[in-house]
């Protein structure tokens, strides 16, 4: 099943922890901890296991980017294997909610990314067809994706030779929620000429068609829908960049031969007798729930909820779904009240492997991610705008997440007690590949280490490499940058108000040299890769809390442990109890490093990485002098602009309507999503 290609060997400490990690999964431990240090390749590790035990698996990020980044390094580690990615296929997301202080009702709003959305039901549809499946996923995967049972009974198998009406298959297509469209050809769409169908599955980027002859199938075949080329075992060429579509056909193993397998456009699928059950059972709870509004004597909530749940099904009556549809999911799925969702744990068979990376920050998510969405969705039902049953359209709690992890290993430089306490076997990776050992560390005093601070930085931009420098606030962050910007460095400032486009651009732009110096408040939460940098500053070292906690020392301080000279500096007047165990866990793996390098005769090298590839798109470059998010919609004189200008102001502030969603900063980003549709319609 699982091939690992790599062009070099499992090195320094990693032998050791992937045969540790091999014996204890083989062994049956549910659970084991990776304490891997920064750089020291436990993606590799994890791949090195994956290719032993011949488990799927599920590895889950705390964040998106980082989550991209993964999958990345393991598609290139599986090439022959599917290699997944699943995380909300939300470009911007808006939720339901309504704010009593100031009697606000904020619709849900979304824009949804369709290479996201294929990406995720290719996964489903990789886990319900082969074994050799390893998904990358963010926290979304716990959140209610359909029945697995009920998804698996809507594929649709075709093969050539088969008797069957063309009528039947085009019926069954209807049902799997694909739409028939002769003019635009696109995911999710079929199109009919004569006795050719062809059909684009919503999970691929190639089209299968299908030809038929007196209620018989003729023949199938696989296409390319933008040239037109027939893709053959035969007609994939070895030595040259593949389409999306020849490598979709090349990755799965079920786009050969005469057969056809169509899965459902959307997760979310429901026989037809389900309807009719599902709508009584909504009438039957709206009754009781409007009695107790009623008696409650809150007949405006009664009111409202009598209109909206009424109008909605007479949507799905007419049309067979309703803007809001999940909030009614409990019943389409045959679930009873307070019964978990069904989530993409679901689709893994029983016997998988779990991998929690970064477990010390995914776990605490995972953890908070039910009661915040309860929160928000029993203040809609408590003021009549959703039935209750929306309570049940939620992630998993806590213990329900539990309950459906597979053999899981938990990977963190910093993990907790909370990791540590529950496994079988801690595995450390403390020897690096390249033989760098963790950074040096000075204490200074606070005083004057603004001025001490400048001289090392002027010492190390000497030398070309670069220096990070972490405050407690962003006022502190942004004055800062301006005093070294005054003084004649490239600086820039890093903090959550700069936009998630924004911040790919300037870590890139440190490591090529167009910044020596970044400050920022948690520069750890970015997964920071920036082998160029030899500083890191940690002002007010002292200063105890979440930012000068153990794990965030330890996690920043790694941030220099990627280069050959690394250092680090904590500016503090007394060493707190966070500094002092920081301190003695990196001083205690520097021992291990050293001993390791001289008993192996090892010359440590600094690490040489390329600049990875732009993940997100890039922000649009803007005069500064515009302020658009302050600007009132008249003074634009918008329609006098250039159709460049006009598009470059619309994709400034839908950056800003999705930044400020991501801050959960609803009203901003409801204002900035009608400033949006206004100018659109001009």
């Amino acid at each position: 099943m699982f091939q690992l290609q790599s062009s070099y060997k499992p090195a320094g400490g990693q032998p050791d922890a992937i045969q540790k990690l091999i014996d204890g999964v083989k062994q049956g431990q549910d659970e084991q901890t990776l304490l891997g240090v920064t750089g020291s390749g436990k993606t590799f590790v994890v791949a090195n296991l994956i290719q032993e035990v011949q488990k799927p698996t599920l590895i889950i990020s705390h964040n998106k980017t980082l989550a991209a980044q993964l999958y990345q390094e393991f598609r290139d580690f599986f090439p022959n294997n599917a290699v997944e990615y699943f995380v909300s296929y939300y470009d911007y997301y808006q939720p339901e909610s309504y704010l009593p202080a100031t009697d606000t009702y904020i619709e849900k709003d979304s824009d949804i990314n369709e290479e996201i959305d294929r990406l995720r039901l290719s996964t489903t549809a990789s886990l319900i067809t082969r074994k050799d499946v390893i998904v990358v996923a963010s926290v979304s995967c716990i959140y209610n994706l359909g029945s697995p049972i009920e998804y698996m009974k809507q594929i649709v198998e075709l093969a050539k030779g088969m008797k069957i009406r063309l009528q039947d298959i085009l019926l069954r297509l209807n049902q799997l929620y694909y739409e028939r469209n002769d003019i635009d050809f696109q995911r999710g769409k079929y199109r009919l000429k004569g006795d050719t169908l062809d059909v684009y599955p919503s999970y691929q980027s190639y089209a299968i068609r299908l030809e038929l002859l007196e209620d018989r199938i003729t023949n199938i075949s696989y296409f390319d829908p933008v040239s037109g080329e027939v893709l053959e075992k035969n007609n994939i060429p070895k030595d040259k960049k593949l389409s999306k579509a020849q490598e979709d056909f090349v990755k799965n193993q079920f786009g050969y031969g005469d057969k056809a397998i169509i899965y459902p456009a959307k997760h979310y699928v429901a026989p037809e007798d389900m309807h009719e059950q599902a709508m009584s059972q909504i009438r039957s709870d709206l009754e009781i729930r409007l009695k107790d509004l009623n008696d409650a004597g809150k007949k405006m909530e009664a009111y409202r909820l009598s209109q909206r749940t009424n109008y909605d099904l007479e949507m799905i009556k007419e049309v067979g779904s309703c803007k809001g549809i999940e909030n009614y999911s409990r019943y389409f799925d045959g679930r009873k009240e307070g019964e978990p969702p069904h989530s993409l744990m679901e689709f893994f068979p029983k016997d998988y492997l779990l991998v929690v990376d970064e477990s010390h920050i995914t776990i605490p998510q995972i953890r908070a991610m039910y009661n915040g969405d309860k929160a928000r969705k029993q203040t809609l039902v408590d003021y009549g705008f959703r039935l209750p049953s929306a309570l049940d359209n939620r992630p998993l709690k806590f213990d329900e997440f539990e309950r459906r992890m597979g053999q899981t290993i938990y990977a963190s430089a910093t993990p907790t007690e909370w990791e540590l306490g529950r496994s079988k076997q801690v595995v450390e990776l403390v020897v690096r590949p390249t033989g760098l050992i963790d950074p040096e560390i000075e204490i200074l005093p606070s005083k004057g280490q603004i001025q001490d601070l400048e001289a090392k930085c002027k010492e190390v931009i000497s030398k070309k490499e670069r220096v990070l420098v972490t405050t407690l606030t962003k006022r502190m962050a942004e004055d800062l940058s301006g005093y070294f910007a005054d003084k004649g460095f490239k600086v820039a400032y890093l903090h959550s108000d700069i936009q998630t486009l924004e911040r790919s651009d300037i870590l890139d732009n440190l490591r090529k040299g167009e910044y020596d110096i970044l400050v920022g408040i948690n520069l750890l939460r970015e997964g920071l890769d920036l082998p160029e940098v030899s500083l890191v500053a940690i002002l007010d070292a002292d200063k105890e809390g979440f930012l000068r906690s153990q794990t965030s020392l330890i996690q920043t301080m790694g941030r220099a442990a990627r280069h050959l000279q690394g250092k680090v500096v904590m500016y503090a007047d007394t060493i707190t109890a966070s500094m002092q165990r920081a301190i003695e866990e990196v001083g205690r793996r520097r021992e291990i490093q050293i001993q390791y390098n001289k008993d192996n005769n090892i010359t440590p090298l600094s690490i040489q990485k390329p600049i990875r590839e732009r993940i997100l798109e890039k922000i649009i470059d803007i005069d500064e002098s515009e302020n658009i998010e302050e600007m009132e919609i008249e003074k634009f004189e918008f329609q006098t602009m250039s159709p460049k200008k006009q598009k470059d102001i619309i994709k400034k502030l839908e950056l800003k309507m999705k930044t400020a969603a991501e801050l959960l900063e609803f009203e901003t980003a409801a204002r900035l999503r009608d400033r949006v549709k206004e100018l659109k319609s001009k």
